[in-house]
């Protein structure tokens, strides 16, 4: 019986407590990350995710005034840009 609650437990934990995932920003992580994209000559983006991997954030399709579109990474921390790879 010892071994069957442990087991639910273990399990229940693994769904309350899921791995370091991606997530969404804040607001004021947003408008950090705005802010250094428009800088950087950027009108729009689609999806921006925190990789806990990186640590880094990744913006998906970010378009520049002349229309090029981007995937960007920008430093977790400072929101400098580090990485534009363009189609």
């Amino acid at each position: 019986m010892l071994r069957l609650t442990t087991a639910v437990a273990l399990i229940l934990a693994g769904v309350a407590l899921p791995a370091a995932a991606d997530r969404g920003p804040t607001q004021a992580e947003a408008a950090a990350i705005a802010a250094k994209l428009t800088a950087a000559g950027f009108k729009s983006w689609n999806k921006v995710e925190y990789d806990p991997d990186g640590p880094k954030w990744k913006v998906d399709d970010a378009r520049k005034i002349d229309g090029k579109t981007y995937d960007v990474q920008l430093d977790a921390k400072s929101f400098d840009i580090l990485k534009a790879n363009g189609d």
